[in-house]
């Protein structure tokens, strides 16, 4: 396994072009921005390669036309008013509110006043990492029928998630090195926008999923799983592997086992970890790093998972 370079960027100007070039760089080639005098914007980004997580606060009116913005952008407003028009409708959004910036390809233009907003970039490959069927069985692409979230409990669901890959994952050395950790919080970050925006994504099995939901194809998933453990993966290469649609191995694993592919990798690795831990040195190794290396990015998580299912905590077996 081999490290995920995390980056951190800061840009502070009140330099019209220099603010221009950065942005256009950052998010759009293409962009277009109006300000007034006396402007200045402050942006500090996480780049943890498949996402990014911005906050960037400015002091004046800021005019943004986008076409093509770089992934899938989910804002939320901390203490600014943001106006949005896109695809023939118009939106004032205001602060703690949870919106998409735009739908992927369309274009968009914003009316940014002073104040700040955190924003969420997306590859958008991600989202087909969680949502799709495999390649053989009806291509498509995701298409968003919203822009802002179903409800507010769900709004809240897609601030929680980010408060936590910022502070479990981006804030923490050891996790945010792993590949790993990395795309687990990718994953997450792209499973909760499809749930919390109206999406194309999530479809009903059809008969042929059904039928391919055998134990065959649970034998070849689980034998791609425990030769592929280490490797970052997803519910999508699994069924590549097994030769299925995505809806099809998740039925068979629902079926046979009770579970889900990635709960089923998710314990799969606890058991790589258990025996690391058996045989670490405890001098030169640390539970934390032991989780991070599997893709445990929370301590608290690992723990709890790792008691249940050995009846010590995991500090226990590395020093015994």
């Amino acid at each position: 396994m081999t490290s995920t370079p995390v980056r951190a960027h800061e840009f502070d100007s009140r330099d019209p072009a220099a603010i221009h070039g950065f942005l256009s760089a950052t998010y759009d080639p293409k962009l277009r921005i109006h300000s007034r005098k006396g402007y200045r914007l402050t942006h500090q980004r996480v780049d943890a390669g498949p996402f990014a997580i911005a906050t960037t606060r400015q002091t004046g009116h800021l005019g943004i036309g986008a076409n093509m913005l770089a992934g899938l952008v989910i804002a939320r407003s901390r203490t600014a008013r943001v106006d949005r028009a896109c695809a023939g409708s118009a939106d004032r959004l205001g602060p703690g509110e949870v919106f998409l910036v735009t739908r992927p390809g369309e274009p968009s233009s914003l009316r940014w006043y002073p104040g700040t907003v955190e924003l969420c970039v997306l590859d958008l490959s991600v989202l087909a990492q969680v949502a799709v069927t495999a390649p053989a069985r009806r291509p498509g692409s995701i298409r968003f029928t919203g822009l802002r979230p179903a409800t507010t409990a769900l709004a809240r669901q897609w601030r929680d998630t980010v408060t936590f890959v910022n502070d479990v994952v981006l804030n923490s050395p050891a996790a945010g090195a792993q590949p790993l950790v990395i795309g687990n919080a990718a994953r997450m970050l792209a499973a909760a926008a499809l749930t919390v925006f109206p999406s194309t994504a999530f479809t009903e099995p059809t008969p042929a999923d059904r039928r391919d939901a055998t134990a065959v194809t649970l034998r070849r998933a689980i034998t791609f799983l425990e030769d592929h453990a280490d490797r970052d993966i997803s519910a999508v290469d699994i069924a590549g592997a097994a030769g299925v649609s995505l809806r099809s191995v998740q039925l068979a694993f629902r079926r046979h086992l009770g579970t889900t592919p990635m709960a089923y990798l998710r314990r799969l690795r606890l058991v790589r970890a258990h025996h690391d831990l058996v045989r670490a040195d405890p001098q030169r190794e640390t539970v934390s790093a032991i989780a991070s290396r599997w893709g445990f990015a929370s301590h608290s998580r690992f723990t709890a998972w790792y008691h249940a299912s050995y009846g010590v905590p995991p500090r226990e077996t590395l020093h015994t």
